[in-house]
């Protein structure tokens, strides 16, 4: 190891080549003023020189809910489970919005902050944790308002009655970003090379939100058959079902738990995707200068 001294300490230090999978939590912990600094970036360049600012994360959300009580609600006539359309569509967007925003701007990690990674070095995983944070104001944001519209059914005498099982939504809120960072950060290390593969990402991600529990309930499709498949556990294979669906039921206390096995489920499926991510994110990061 060589090393140059000034002044008494140590100023340069070299290492040995990293392992494949390493993640120095130390190393990110000591560059926590620059995750503050991109936080409060990635915040305010979302809605930089428009009229209505954050106000959209409000209005984004009330419009959607509008479309489907109109399209889903009405047209299809698909049911809620009892409860208040607003509330039902309303807790599906905002889990939803959060873990899709999460994953379509990690995404895009390399490509987007790439003059950034030419110029300094800091551990690169600041950035898709960046995004991860900063999405959660307006996750909070978009809570509030379901809250909101959750104290309006009270006061009418509508509200459905949540149950302990809310209390898990800390954990619920780490696996959406989990599985949100593990997917992003595999995607943005194979769109450094294959810029088209991102074109097909947006596309998959749409198609995602419809095989997820969002506009109707999993009790829909609990006891059907198709090809001789269960279509509820196959519906649950898909890693955000059993989070959106724990949520809805402690939130809104409708519908049926999925069980602990399927949430068990998910969160090894977030451990194992967040695993190849980093296994993969290492290795791209130390040649994507090359290729971006």
């Amino acid at each position: 190891m060589s090393q140059t001294k000034e002044n008494g300490n140590w100023t340069t230090i070299i290492k040995p080549r990293n392992k494949l999978f390493e993640v120095n939590l130390k190393e990110i912990w000591d560059y926590r003023d620059l995750l503050t600094l991109f936080v409060k970036r990635t915040i305010a360049v979302q809605y930089k020189q428009t009229v209505l600012g954050p106000l959209w994360w409000i209005i984004q959300p009330a419009f959607t809910v509008f479309m489907y009580m109109v399209v889903f609600g009405g047209i299809a006539g698909i049911p809620t489970d009892g409860i208040p359309q607003p509330l039902f569509y309303l807790g599906g967007i905002a889990m939803w919005q959060y873990f899709s925003d999460c994953l379509t701007r990690t995404s895009n990690t390399f490509v987007t902050n790439s003059g950034i990674f030419g110029k300094v070095y800091f551990p690169r995983l600041i950035m898709p944790l960046s995004v991860a944070i900063s999405n959660l104001v307006r996750f909070g944001i978009q809570l509030g308002l379901f809250v909101l519209v959750y104290i309006y059914y009270v006061i009418v005498g509508e509200a459905p009655s949540p149950n302990w099982y809310l209390l898990l939504f800390p954990l619920l809120v780490v696996m959406m970003a989990g599985l949100a960072l593990g997917f992003g950060i595999i995607i943005s290390s194979m769109t450094t090379k294959y810029r088209d593969l991102q074109i097909l990402f947006s596309f998959f991600i749409s198609l995602w939100m419809y095989a997820t529990p969002i506009v109707y309930p999993l009790s829909q499709v609990a006891g059907k058959e198709k090809f001789g498949l269960d279509i509820a556990s196959v519906m649950c294979l898909n890693p955000v079902t059993p989070v959106i669906e724990a949520f809805k039921y402690g939130a809104l206390g409708a519908g049926q738990f999925v069980g602990w096995g399927w949430l068990a489920y998910s969160f090894g499926f977030m451990l194992v995707v967040l695993f190849i991510g980093i296994l993969i994110f290492n290795k791209v990061q130390k040649s994507f200068m090359d290729t971006v």
